[in-house]
């Protein structure tokens, strides 16, 4: 493999900002466009950048018209909504959405969170698979969610390619990237 690992090269992406505050103008959303600018960076493509507040049925029908849309994301990010307030429903949402759940993205996430603060063990993001889609909840701080992204996007390239059916044998696969 001649590209580095973490390169997120031609993956599609959506972006998906939830925040009551930012969609009804009061505060300039920071974290769409921090998440936009790593992300082509890293060689990705958006194809999607969307502002919704917190309400469940918002978000729950927003990433179902992205999944079932003729020409799908690869991997669907959202930002925010993912903490303790009342208010905060993104993983209730994502949950209703997903087929599969991913656990261990976002236990990565939260222990590479965890080494730059404690409160990070109260996040409650998750990811998972709805058809042929990679969904992951990111929080809603810009700083927090480039961390975040950063922890797991060496593994996304490998997601993407498992999930669209463009490697069916994993075993094969992991036994090209390490040397015996």
């Amino acid at each position: 493999m001649s590209e580095k690992k973490n390169n997120l090269k031609d993956l599609i992406f959506a972006l998906v900002i939830i925040s009551d505050r930012s969609s009804r103008g009061e505060r300039k959303d920071l974290t769409g466009p921090e998440l936009k600018e790593f992300l082509e960076a890293n060689g990705a493509k958006i194809n999607y950048l969307a502002l919704i507040p917190d309400e469940k049925d918002i978000i729950v029908q927003r990433l179902m018209e992205l999944c079932e849309s003729e020409e799908p994301p690869e991997i669907i990010l959202t930002a925010g909504g993912t903490g303790l307030s009342p208010r905060d429903v993104t993983p209730e949402a994502t949950k209703k959405v997903i087929e599969k759940e991913i656990p261990g993205i976002a236990e990565a996430m939260r222990l590479k969170s965890l080494a730059s603060t404690p409160s990070a063990m109260l996040s409650r993001a998750v990811a998972g698979v709805r058809q042929k889609t990679l969904i992951i909840n990111l929080p809603g701080s810009p700083k927090a969610a480039r961390e975040n992204l950063e922890a797991i996007m060496s593994a996304l390239p490998h997601a993407v390619e498992i999930i669209r059916g463009k490697i069916s044998d994993c075993q094969q696969s992991s036994s090209k990237e390490r040397p015996e």
